[in-house]
């Protein structure tokens, strides 16, 4: 048995966690997710990959998906563009965004920040129990 098949059960037999969760866990431990593809060394990616895989659980073991795919091109045109807007509409623009709780500065992203990021973005997974503990994974990479 492996160290962490004993360490889930181990963890369920102390109550520290539930049945459900002890079985979701042991499921992701047979299902791994599947790893981002890798690109051959020296390439630049041309896409950002986003992907996000949630329990059904309304009548049977479904499960919803969701696979977007954005050109980065895209988004280098649209921090391009967003130079391009007066300093006043930008300050309204990043007031309405603090305003919907998101903490995100339009003047602090500029086209080297975009890069940096995207050869920084190497793989990022998201697990989240929702309501009813629903099972939500999000994964971002680019390709």
């Amino acid at each position: 048995m492996s160290e962490n098949r004993k360490q889930i059960l181990s963890m369920l037999a102390e109550g520290r966690i539930t049945a459900d969760e002890a079985e979701r866990l042991l499921a992701a431990l047979e299902n791994p997710a599947p790893e981002a593809p890798s690109r051959p060394a020296g390439t630049k990616p041309k896409y950002l990959r986003i992907l996000i895989e949630a329990d059904d659980r309304h009548g049977g073991e479904t499960r919803t998906k969701v696979n977007i795919r954005v050109p980065l091109a895209l988004l280098r045109a649209g921090v391009k563009l967003q130079s391009l807007l007066p300093p006043d509409a930008r300050a309204d623009m990043n007031a309405a965004l603090k305003e919907k709780g998101i903490a995100l500065d339009l003047d602090r992203i500029k086209p080297e920040n975009l890069d940096e990021l995207i050869e920084n973005l190497r793989d990022v997974s998201i697990d989240i129990t929702g309501r009813k503990d629903r099972q939500v994974t999000m994964r971002m990479f680019c390709e």
